[in-house]
């Protein structure tokens, strides 16, 4: 593994090619916006300042990773010469299945296709392709840069060698892989979104306020986040698209979305991303203010 191309510079994929160039690869940056490109290696180069400010990455160290990192707009310059492509674009079935059977024909038979879905389908994604077996999940933990946990996930037919790879990899980025297997939000989501949901649930019965909700979270159970600023944090938007996932994949009630999280993604109130969640988010504000919606 010497050569990564990361599809999607968002929140994640930014994150992910950062770790990587930090880790010493050479780093293809691909998306369909140049300006998204540009916003990504601004944010990169910021994170990285925030490491240097902190001592945890010398100034030549942040130029070397710097160095290793290029961008493109063209799928097929970006993945040509790739080991590992890390997918990483909108939590969407029909445009993961699109960019899945789009990387089978343009990479290298040998090159592995990781996806960093939060939820969707290995198998499935996999199925886009005919190379079952060197298809895998590597769900990386928000942000990227911080977070150690990297939950590896085997599709039905991921190969012994391909799984192997993979998690030795995880490890050389600095993180601590878990190997898990391809069922609805595997373990993470199948966990947390319940929760988050049930906290949702919870203020919309009225049984107590945003910040109550998340001061009992973070003071009872040692959360260093309450549920309510977690699920801003993650976007409600996803949020709401892996309850989804987890209901029709379990066919089970338990999983079904909260109307008023319903509610709020039709609105387009996503959390921090849209400046409006259960919380408003104003730039250089670092006090939580509890969105006018829920301020008593």
């Amino acid at each position: 593994m010497k050569t990564i191309a990361v599809i999607g510079s968002g929140q994640m994929g930014n994150g992910i090619a950062h770790v990587f160039a930090q880790s010493g690869y050479n780093v293809t940056l691909v998306d369909v916006r140049e300006e998204a490109l540009a916003k990504a290696m601004e944010t990169i180069a910021r994170n990285m300042d925030r490491q240097v400010a902190k001592g945890s990455l010398s100034e030549a160290d942040k130029a070397a990773s710097l160095s290793r990192l290029s961008t493109t707009t063209e799928l097929a310059k970006g993945v040509e010469s790739a080991d590992l492509v890390v997918e990483a674009a909108t939590e969407r079935l029909d445009l993961k299945l699109k960019i899945f059977a789009d990387l089978d024909r343009l990479c290298a038979p040998a090159c592995i296709l990781a996806s960093n879905t939060s939820s969707i389908s290995i198998t499935q994604i996999a199925a886009a392709t005919g190379r079952n077996d060197r298809v895998i999940g590597m769900h990386f933990m928000n942000p990227v840069p911080v977070m150690k946990l990297v939950e590896v996930i085997r599709g039905y037919a991921t190969s012994d060698e391909v799984t192997k790879i993979i998690l030795e990899l995880s490890k050389a980025l600095g993180k601590v892989p878990v190997e898990v297997n391809d069922y609805p939000g595997f373990v993470a989501n199948r966990i947390l979104m319940p929760m988050i949901n049930e906290s949702i649930y919870t203020l919309f019965e009225g049984v107590a306020g945003v910040s109550e909700i998340d001061t009992v979270m973070k003071l009872g159970m040692a959360h260093p986040m309450g549920p309510l600023q977690l699920a801003d944090f993650i976007g409600l938007d996803t949020c709401l698209s892996i309850l989804k996932v987890l209901h029709e994949g379990f066919g089970n009630p338990k999983y079904a979305p909260c109307p008023l999280l319903v509610n709020m993604v039709t609105a387009g109130h996503l959390g921090v991303k849209s400046g409006s969640g259960f919380y408003t988010y104003t730039p250089g504000v670092k006090e939580l203010v509890v969105s006018p919606s829920f301020s008593k």
